[in-house]
């Protein structure tokens, strides 16, 4: 499933760079599907940031890798 995780990654992170952001792969845990990342850049202090994680970033990733379920950004995990 991590394979997936970054080769899924790799085809969203050109649209981020786009906007001044990146994502990086913190930890893919394959027995709840909850995939980490964090968002670096523009996309760590942008306001709609949690809005491309869930309607972008969450719903490809769900799309294309079997078992996610979710995908959470450690910086938002932590408040």
């Amino acid at each position: 499933m991590r394979a997936q995780v970054e080769a899924t990654i790799e085809v969203i992170r050109p649209a981020l760079q786009a906007d001044g952001g990146d994502i990086v792969l913190q930890d893919v845990d394959e027995e709840t599907g909850v995939v980490t990342v964090t968002l670096v850049g523009a996309c760590g202090t942008c306001p709609a940031s949690t809005q491309t994680l869930k309607a972008g970033i969450e719903r490809i990733m769900r799309d294309r890798v079997d078992g996610v379920t979710e995908v959470v950004n450690v910086a938002e995990a932590s408040l």
